[in-house]
């Protein structure tokens, strides 16, 4: 049986291909492979030692009160973080799909944070939420005044492992400048997608006698599920690594209330010289993204050969 000779095209095409898939087999791989071969080791120094630890630096850090505090603090902020963007980009959305006047003057406004890095936004909201200035100024004149991300009380809390289990109030402070800056995302992601449904769907729900509530509720909330499962998957994938907003705005915190596994990596691998331990939390947050996204891509795939 004759083996079949590539194409020019297709030996064209591996030639352009060959240099990137290299690349990222080297830069992205490798770097991933060599990670997890660190964390392994028991290099917690200047100098190198990569003599064998078994899972030792995992079972450091998960009972470590510090990791712990992360593990909570990343949990708190997932949630509360995800959970705004999805109810401020729908309610957005579907206000600039009414047809209003300076409806581009609006999308801009909503969409100019994004254009901005974490690190400004960070510095920005860190004076706005500055307990002595920014917008206490106003709500002392009133009766209120909050610590916001200096505060260290857990609401809800109980005792769970080394830590009180809880909502930490500085971590609101963080979610509502990250949610500044990206439910621009989102608007953007559920507009496109409400001017994607046809206008038939719409006048079918009224014929039938749903109100405009019901039409949104029953029809039109619904149909953006697809959407609502992106926005999810790709703000879970900033929350989880997030890094340069909470150690621009508010570093690991009193009590570490505000600190994350990326700051705590940041600290510990170059800092502190623990590489194997920094190794470690890198590991941990590579396998938090995955947990999300395999599985969104899983069912992408799936979707796209049915």
């Amino acid at each position: 049986m004759k083996k079949r000779m590539l194409s020019s095209d297709q030996l064209l095409a591996i030639g352009f291909l060959l240099p990137s898939l290299l690349l990222i087999a080297v830069f992205v791989y490798g770097f991933i492979s060599w990670t997890g071969y660190v964390s392994l080791s028991n290099w917690n120094s200047l100098v190198p030692d990569f003599s064998f630890a078994g899972l030792k630096n995992y079972d450091f850090l998960f009972s470590d009160f510090r990791f712990q505090a992360d593990l909570r603090n990343t949990a708190v902020f997932t949630v509360l973080f995800i959970g705004a963007i999805i109810i401020f980009g729908q309610f957005l959305a579907v206000l600039l799909d009414q047809k209003i006047r300076a409806e581009s003057l609006f999308r801009n406004i909503f969409f100019f944070p994004m254009a901005l890095s974490f690190v400004v936004t960070g510095v920005v909201w860190q004076w706005l939420l500055n307990p002595s200035t920014g917008v206490n100024l106003f709500l002392s004149k009133i009766g209120l005044e909050s610590m916001w991300y200096t505060d260290t009380n857990i609401l809800a809390g109980f005792k769970w492992g080394k830590i009180e289990f809880g909502v930490p109030v500085a971590i609101t402070a963080v979610v509502i400048a990250a949610v500044w800056q990206m439910t621009g995302f989102a608007v953007a992601m559920y507009l496109a997608g409400l001017r994607g449904i046809p206008d038939e769907v719409r006048e079918a729900a009224r014929m039938d006698g749903a109100t405009e509530f019901q039409i949104y509720r029953k029809v039109i909330i619904p149909l953006l599920r697809p959407i609502t499962v992106s926005v999810v998957i790709i703000m879970a994938h900033i929350s989880l690594k997030i890094f340069d907003l909470i150690y621009a705005m508010t570093g690991p915190g009193a009590n570490f209330v505000t600190d994350v596994p990326g700051v705590y990596m940041f600290e510990a691998t170059f800092r502190g010289n623990y590489y194997a331990n920094g190794a470690a939390i890198a590991v941990i947050m590579l396998l938090s993204v995955a947990v999300f996204i395999v599985p969104y891509l899983i069912f992408s795939r799936r979707k796209a050969e049915s």
